[in-house]
């Protein structure tokens, strides 16, 4: 953003715009100023989503060691269903901002009315998992017999009140991509308001609420999310800038889901790609104990408040991608790409410096165990040393999926997590003895490659012709 356009408008002035979502097309003017207006209340947006995990820890922690494993193990397999709403949110953010970037508004609706009946299709198919194998699925995670007593309800309920998660990823998504991102950010500080309360009332019985332990804050979650996703359809049946939603375009029509389906099946199985190789990851620690699961449960939820905005910041690019390929301007979206990979990678050093030096201070928040506290602050400091690569390599990834290109980050992630990830992490923590510091190192080291593939991928330029 240069000194002439901060004359212009000082960034206090565009920070209030940036919260209040006015209109603006983000295929003219300053790059710096549009990526701007879109980050902050995306930031905003991911900084709330990831409060949603550190409020449950905080709170759980005081039950113990196995309620924090129970949290981290369900996590672990909600990273699925969040892999599915991922993929399914690319390439929803991507053809609503393709359609408004060519000024197709009607079909941008269309698209949206599509969003809901896909949300509802997997939400169904994923509460009839949960209401019958959830207990199964802790075992398969490697849970001990007490953290299987302690956590059946609380995986079950997750898992059957899917719906507010996947609704919560979908509508945000079009909103993004219309450009319209201080809609989504909103309904996140109501869901994760309503959560924060709830949270200890009922973990702990406080006031006249019942005591309910790891159930009560599955239920908060739960809750708040539910609220939140009651917000966003209110605004998108009437009251949001670029999105116009009415009965007519919620009636089913399997062409559209069809070709929706088609565009998300890579972001899809490239989510699913990163979080299966996350549950291993889970699953070769799960190996050492508790403590290793609850160190790294927390670690990896103190990251969580970090990398979500930092996704957020990603998916502002997303968007500015998609819609400027839609308006037939490649190079602007290009510099996009780079301009916002240079705000990210200042945002993550930053962070990573803080990790390095005051690792067990964080960690000391959610934990006074010693032994938990030393897991979780080694992989605090593994996981920081790869930031600054990790950094560009969101922001990259990202600019394809923005383009409706899912397949080529799919293959990326593929190549870096299956056959590098898995078998690094399972070499240095069993074979050469590592233990759990070796699934950091991997992490890290893991993380630095991917960076590094996608950015001589994305400079061969094949990704601005894609069409969708």
């Amino acid at each position: 953003m240069t000194n002439t356009h901060l004359e212009k408008t000082s960034l206090l002035q565009l920070f209030k715009q940036a919260i209040k979502g006015d209109t603006k097309d983000f295929t003219k003017g300053s790059i710096g100023i549009a990526a701007f207006l879109l980050a902050v209340p995306m930031v905003l947006e991911m900084v709330m989503e990831s409060i949603f995990a550190i409020t449950d820890i905080f709170f759980v922690s005081g039950l113990g060691a196995d309620a924090i494993a129970v949290v981290g193990l369900t996590e672990a397999v909600l990273t699925l269903l969040y892999a599915v709403a991922i993929g399914l949110s690319m390439a929803v953010t991507a053809t609503i901002a393709r359609r408004i970037g060519e000024k197709e508004h009607k079909k941008a609706n269309q698209v949206a009315g599509q969003t809901l009946w896909l949300g509802m299709f997997v939400a169904v198919f994923v509460g009839i998992i949960g209401l019958n194998y959830a207990e199964d699925i802790l075992a398969l995670m490697g849970a001990s017999d007490a953290i299987l007593a302690t956590g059946k309800s609380y995986i079950t309920i997750m898992l059957c009140g899917s719906v507010s998660i996947v609704y919560l990823f979908l509508i945000s998504a079009i909103f993004r991509g219309a450009g319209d991102a201080s809609v989504a950010m909103k309904s996140l500080w109501l869901a994760n308001g309503i959560n924060i309360v709830l949270d200890p009332l009922l973990i702990y019985g406080v006031w006249f609420f019942p005591e309910l332990g790891l159930t009560g804050a599955a239920i908060a979650t739960t809750i708040g999310r539910s609220i939140g996703v009651i917000y966003q359809l209110n605004h998108l049946f009437g009251y949001s800038n670029r999105i116009q939603l009415s009965l007519k375009e919620t009636a089913l029509n399997l062409e559209m889901i069809t070709k929706l389906i088609k565009v998300s099946a890579g972001g899809v199985i490239q989510f699913l790609i990163a979080t299966a190789s996350w549950i291993a990851l889970v699953r070769i620690i799960s190996s050492y104990g508790s403590a290793a699961v609850a160190g790294y449960t927390i670690a990896i939820r103190i990251v969580m408040f970090t990398i979500l905005p930092a996704w957020g910041l990603s998916n502002a690019v997303a968007t500015l991608v998609g819609q400027n390929l839609g308006a037939g301007q490649a190079e602007r979206a290009e510099q996009s790409v780079w301009k916002v990979a240079k705000y990210n990678v200042y945002f993550l050093l930053s962070v990573a410096l803080i990790f390095i030096i005051f690792p067990s201070e964080l960690v000391g928040i959610f934990t006074q165990d010693p032994e938990v506290l030393q897991y979780g602050s080694d992989t605090l400091r593994f996981i920081s040393y790869s930031y600054g690569f990790f950094a560009i390599g969101m922001i990259v990834v990202q600019a394809f999926n923005g383009a409706g290109d899912t397949m080529t980050p799919t293959k990326i992630n593929f190549f870096c997590y299956w056959l590098i990830q898995i078998p690094l992490a399972y070499f240095l923590a069993q074979v050469l003895s590592l233990g759990p510091t070796g699934v950091f190192v991997a992490i890290s080291i893991s993380q630095g490659l991917l960076a590094l593939v996608a950015v001589v991928v994305f400079k061969r330029g094949n990704w601005k012709l894609k069409q969708i």
